[in-house]
């Protein structure tokens, strides 16, 4: 298979992309399926519902420390769905192959930004952040003067971790949903119940968010302080 190339402001960016290292920070939320159905409805993806009229809504904040890319920071809503063009799923063993769909995914800078939705079709956007990494991990996500979202994190426990994992994500833009195939190998993984909290701001993302039920309590957090991630070309489904 001939490998392909995409030039982004004037580089040329030879597939996979590959990050060598990468910190990342996230949280899950438990959301009524019905709003959050609603929301991607766009994309024409179902939610997998791991519980009846229950959702997964992911809020993740990636630090880009030295990839293909360049350094820059990146904040994530990620929709928990079942695999397209398959028979929907539910309950927890739905899980086990759901999917990710990307709904929001502010950066702070303009070459990510070009590359994520040219390659990707990723819905990136330009945004400001503040992070503080001391004994708790914070972070604030602003656009445009508005907040986004806030999110203060507890430290979880060390967790052990396995070889690489292929995965799969979906993006949408401009009336086309894609899939994007990647490989993500982590060290460093700690986790708990609970142990995030979120706040919201102004900006039209915090309202959708709102919408869905949130700021409540997290289901669960984690962080990861080595990631490494290989993307592939993203396909039309």
């Amino acid at each position: 298979m001939p490998v392909s190339q995409h030039t982004i402001a004037g580089t040329v960016l030879t597939m996979p992309i590959r990050i060598r290292k990468a910190d990342l920070h996230s949280a899950m939320f438990s959301v009524p399926a019905a709003p959050t159905q609603h929301l991607i409805d766009y994309s024409g993806l179902k939610v997998c519902e791991y519980l009846p009229g229950k959702a997964l809504v992911m809020q993740m904040l990636v630090r880009y420390l030295d990839g293909d890319l360049g350094q820059y920071h990146e904040y994530g809503t990620a929709v928990m769905v079942n695999p397209a063009n398959t028979q929907p799923r539910r309950g927890p063993q739905a899980l086990t192959k759901a999917a990710a769909f990307i709904h929001h995914l502010p950066v702070d800078q303009e070459f990510t930004l070009e590359a994520g939705r040219t390659i990707w079709g990723f819905p990136k956007i330009l945004a400001d952040f503040t992070v503080t990494d001391g004994n708790t991990f914070s972070f604030d996500v602003s656009a445009g003067g508005q907040l986004i979202a806030a999110i203060e994190f507890s430290n979880g426990v060390p967790i052990p971790t396995g070889k690489a994992q292929l995965l799969k994500t979906y993006s949408h833009r401009d009336g086309v949903t894609r899939e994007i195939p990647w490989q993500m190998k982590i060290s460093g993984l700690r986790a708990r119940l609970g142990g995030a909290r979120l706040r919201l701001g102004d900006h039209p993302y915090a309202e959708e968010l709102a919408a869905l039920g949130l700021p409540k309590r997290a289901l669960a957090s984690q962080s990861a302080a080595n990631v490494e991630m290989t993307f592939g070309d993203a396909h039309a489904i």
